[in-house]
């Protein structure tokens, strides 16, 4: 009878195991599904996480929490505002520098660039740009060019609803946003709620492991982005890039994946630097390249360790595959969970495998073989029991 009980529960086991992974297969499949409305409400319960700690201490000084939310997210719409009043203007007159070395751009790539390419390639280039023979190529393709302008039309029609999407995402961000951190304590308990009594103390072990990670380092992450874009956008400015602000902050936007900043920042800026000089002026070239090399030793040996630290305890390769893969399966909405979404799943795997180094499976059954640091049995040691220790 004990054998049968035994394979009952067993059973009894994997139909949970097996309900609760069809559960997570249908979440996903919905977060797939809903991916592109999605998105403003994850960045608004983002923005409440990350002014729900300020909440608490001004609640803790004895404000109500309706005022403390006000104070709070008050003070985050003043720090955007203040950020979007020094940055548009900047970033238009780099826009106008841009516009403006554009006929200066093509007349370096027909003039040097190309040529340069084709004498050492042998492959012909200018040739296929002359108008003459482009309007002959589409001549004889034309039923191909019709369907690539169709699908052109189609991307281009596309692109202007999306645009309209985002506006009216922005718009809807400040209010999901005061909502989801004036509700942020009353959500917490309810999903808290919703946990099994019997799994209540290793969850909520876990979430607030997972909360001390994600805090440290989206924080971290976010000042080492800013304090890098200043950096590069100062660096490239003083040493006489036209365009130097624009592409500063354009890679310390992008440093959160590693190596990815620096790699985008120097391909723009030595671009941007053989337009402006119409050749290779070393002077210039090599002083890009000290404004990322000095970015870069900042970057590892002083802003991440300080500021970040081992937080997320990912390795760079892991974070780059988390944001190309939630690219992948979710869109822009991926790419934004990417990295909460590996700090999570690392915090579990840890837990795993402390699981796994408590268990019967990683100690085993039989007897120990007691070993020296040469890997060979102790003298007079030879095999014990695993729960005799050797005297």
């Amino acid at each position: 009878m004990s054998g049968a009980g035994t394979a009952d529960s067993e059973i009894a086991l994997f139909l949970r195991r097996l309900q609760r992974g069809v559960l997570a297969a249908f979440g996903l499949w919905v977060v797939w599904l809903l991916a592109p409305i999605l998105t403003p409400f994850v960045v608004a319960l983002m923005l409440a996480w990350l002014g729900d700690p300020l909440v608490d201490r001004l609640e803790a000084r004895g404000r109500s929490r309706n005022t403390a939310v006000i104070l709070v997210f008050a003070l985050m719409i003043l720090l955007i505002a203040l950020a979007l009043l020094i940055l548009v203007p900047m970033i238009q007159r780099q826009i106008v520098t841009l516009v403006a070395a554009l006929p200066q751009a093509q007349e370096w790539l027909m003039g040097t660039a190309l040529p340069w390419i084709e004498q050492r390639t042998g492959v012909e280039i200018l040739g296929w740009l002359e108008p003459d023979r482009l309007f002959e190529w589409v001549r004889t393709h034309w039923q191909q060019a019709g369907g690539a302008a169709t699908t052109l039309f189609g991307y281009v029609s596309r692109s202007g609803f999306a645009m309209v999407t985002w506006v009216v995402n922005l718009a809807l961000l400040p209010i999901l946003a005061y909502y989801f951190l004036r509700d942020w304590d009353r959500l917490v308990e309810r999903v808290a709620s919703m946990i099994p009594r019997n799994h209540i103390e290793i969850v909520s072990r876990l979430a607030r492991e997972s909360n001390d990670v994600l805090g440290a380092f989206i924080r971290g992450q976010i000042a080492v982005m800013i304090a890098l874009g200043v950096v590069y956008a100062v660096g490239l400015s003083v040493v006489g890039l036209n365009l130097g602000l624009l592409i500063g902050l354009v890679a310390g936007l992008i440093s959160f994946i590693p190596y990815l900043g620096a790699t985008t920042g120097v391909v723009l800026a030595v671009l941007a630097a053989l337009v402006q000089s119409q050749g290779f002026d070393v002077k210039l070239l090599a002083l890009v390249g000290v404004v990322f090399v000095v970015g870069q030793l900042l970057e590892s040996y002083v802003l991440t360790p300080r500021i970040v630290g081992d937080k997320i305890g990912l390795h760079p390769v892991a974070v780059i595959f988390a944001v190309m893969a939630g690219g992948q399966l979710f869109g822009f909405l991926g790419m934004l969970l990417a990295l909460p979404a590996a700090a999570v799943i690392n915090v579990l795997l840890r837990y795993a495998h402390e699981r796994y180094r408590q268990s019967e499976l990683y100690a085993g059954h039989g007897p120990t073989i007691v070993l020296q640091s040469s890997g060979e049995p102790a003298p007079g040691m030879g095999i014990v029991p695993k729960d005799v220790e050797p005297k």
